[in-house]
């Protein structure tokens, strides 16, 4: 049963919720808030329970998870929370060799550039992510009526890292292999978004009250390209979790000409950088979608007076979208002022109340 779907003809206690009324397109009571790396770096009690603990290995401690995922929600007053985890678990889940190096990213010992090396990618099963369960379940009965959202890497995204072996500024590896085999391409891709699939069906069936789908280096395609490459196989992963009921985001970096596209995929909610205003994101999107964005995340390091201003910019832009969730354009960066970030909240809330 999803999170949204009606336990004994009762609607879970989420339903309600103001992010999830956004979402649906709804009145809601306030513009609900929430931030894209909201639990982690950012936070000194983040700081101090992951102290000696490697990322990958916090991803797999379901107390710890839950903790960390509660953090922000509890110093925040968010009005969603993002489950603590990365978007290389699941294939380090299927026996991928990589790591998460500090100050680098996922670093993939042995690059996936041939066809012998797709076999390589087995199929998730929910027994290899057991502690994503466990502390769904444990996360959804602390947070009540406070909405659960679990998230995966997108198949270009996952796809980048394993082809390139690491993050990468030109992805030259990723498109000379998109470009010179594109029947291995797509091969590729679409094994990764059955992953993906997979890995967003364990959260929902745990409890999750929406996904997102992760698309971080995307923007680094032109539309053709991705319409062409790309998108059959982000539509595979939104179309596998449609009956489940949940909402669906869509979120990239520097995607300001694939927006259209994107929500093309399947996604409800679109997922707006701060290169493009909100209303004009609203016009390339078209109607039907909710938007979420887009305060860049650079603003939260000048004077109060400034934040207030740039946010006031995004929720006048904003006023006329037929569903709003304010967020910031990327995650929140690690020195961050957390306090900065809860001023962010009470602004939007009090600015926005119906």
């Amino acid at each position: 049963m999803s999170a949204n779907e009606r336990p004994s003809g009762q609607q879970p206690k989420t339903y309600d919720s103001a992010f999830l009324k956004a979402c649906r397109r709804e009145p809601v009571p306030h513009t609900p808030v929430w931030f894209m790396r909201q639990a982690g770096r950012s936070l000194p009690e983040y700081l101090k329970v992951r102290e000696g603990i490697p990322m990958l290995e916090s991803c797999m401690r379901p107390e710890l998870v839950t903790e960390i995922t509660l953090q922000p929600v509890r110093r925040h007053k968010v009005d969603a929370a993002i489950y603590f985890s990365d978007i290389v678990v699941p294939l380090k889940a299927i026996g991928i060799d990589l790591d998460i190096k500090p100050g680098v990213g996922p670093v993939v010992a042995d690059p996936i550039r041939t066809r012998a090396d797709l076999d390589r990618l087995r199929d998730l099963t929910p027994e290899d992510v057991w502690y994503v369960t466990e502390a769904m379940g444990m996360l959804t009965q602390e947070l009540g009526s406070t909405p659960l959202i679990g998230f995966a890497g997108a198949p270009f995204t996952l796809a980048s890292y394993l082809v390139e072996g690491g993050p990468s500024r030109n992805h030259e590896h990723t498109k000379a292999l998109m470009y010179g085999d594109p029947q291995l391409w797509a091969d590729l891709l679409d094994r990764l978004a059955e992953i993906t699939s997979a890995f967003l069906k364990v959260q929902i069936e745990a409890g999750a009250s929406a996904v997102q789908l992760f698309d971080s280096w995307v923007g680094a395609l032109a539309p053709a390209d991705y319409r062409r490459s790309v998108m059959p196989a982000s539509a595979k992963v939104f179309d596998a979790v449609a009956s489940y009921g949940v909402p669906r985001i869509h979120f990239g970096v520097g995607t300001g000409e694939l927006l259209g596209l994107m929500g093309e995929a399947g996604a409800d909610v679109v997922g707006v950088d701060w290169r493009v205003p909100m209303d004009e994101a609203a016009r390339r999107v078209g109607p039907g979608k909710a938007l979420q964005g887009n305060l860049d995340p650079a603003v939260l390091f000048s004077t109060r007076e400034a934040v207030e201003t740039k946010t006031r910019e995004v929720l006048d832009a904003a006023s006329d979208l037929e569903g709003h969730i304010f967020n910031l354009g990327h995650g929140v960066l690690p020195t961050t002022d957390p306090d900065a970030l809860t001023r962010l909240v009470e602004c939007v809330h009090e600015r926005t109340v119906r």
